[in-house]
């Protein structure tokens, strides 16, 4: 059976693991699927895991961080495809009161009533504390926890270890105990393009390109609807 290595980061996920037994089915690849963050520091992240050798055949993460391993040499060269693009939006505990982010300025105000802050360190969070919380004047005055994952910061606030989110909509409407508020206001918002490449050390790199086009055909559209993003692959259609 013909065999393929995946790591991916948080925001795509849910649609992934959605479609990916009928890739398996329809192909007969037998995908190990690993789990990085797109950016950051730690080991944790898809990069740092491909420094330390771990081997893989595509990574699915955050342009911005797919940026990172182009420059550092890791991904084959015009490899890179476009999948789903998904905003930042806020989150709190199930049945919690949801807090106004519909404005900068409600926002603003929401940042700095908020005890327990939890945001991802990776792309969205790196965006809220190097752009948006200067651009807010909240810098020095907001001080979020900042974890690893999407994932461990919608755990936290399920778990009632924090009062409120910021990290994709796409990492925070398929976790358990946690609603979504809203996205944040356009003055403010950022939209990750999620993005599928193929790494240049790829043991399997056919195998890899039959995922990569699967991912972006009219096949996965529905399943990245239903996960809070816009599709976005070549040859959907409209």
């Amino acid at each position: 059976m013909d065999k393929l290595t995946v790591m991916i980061s948080g925001g795509f996920s849910p649609a992934y693991r959605a479609v990916l037994p009928e890739f398996e089915r329809s192909t007969g690849v037998a995908v190990t699927t690993l789990s990085g963050a797109s950016q950051g520091k730690g080991p944790k992240t898809i990069k740092s895991q491909l420094e330390q050798g771990t081997e893989v055949d595509v990574v699915i993460l955050s342009r911005e961080g797919l940026n990172e391993l182009i420059a550092a040499g890791y991904i084959a060269t015009g490899s890179e495809a476009e999948l789903a693009s998904v905003p930042l939006a806020a989150a709190v505990r199930k049945g919690s009161p949801k807090p106004d982010v519909s404005t900068v300025d409600a926002l603003k105000q929401t940042l700095l009533n908020t005890p327990r802050l939890v945001m991802p360190a990776s792309t969205g969070g790196i965006y809220m504390t190097d752009v948006v919380f200067p651009k807010l004047g909240l810098a020095g005055k907001v001080t979020p926890k900042m974890v690893p994952r999407g994932t461990d910061s919608t755990d936290m606030l399920a778990a009632g270890e924090a009062d409120l989110a910021i990290g994709p909509v796409s990492e925070i409407i398929s976790q358990p105990g946690v609603e979504l508020v809203a996205p944040l206001p356009d003055e403010v918002q950022l939209v990750q393009m999620f993005t599928a490449s193929i790494v240049k050390t790829a043991h399997n790199p056919e195998q890899a390109r039959k995922l990569i086009e699967f991912l972006v055909s009219d096949r996965t559209t529905k399943a990245i609807k239903e996960s809070g993003m816009q599709p976005v692959g070549i040859g959907r259609k409209p």
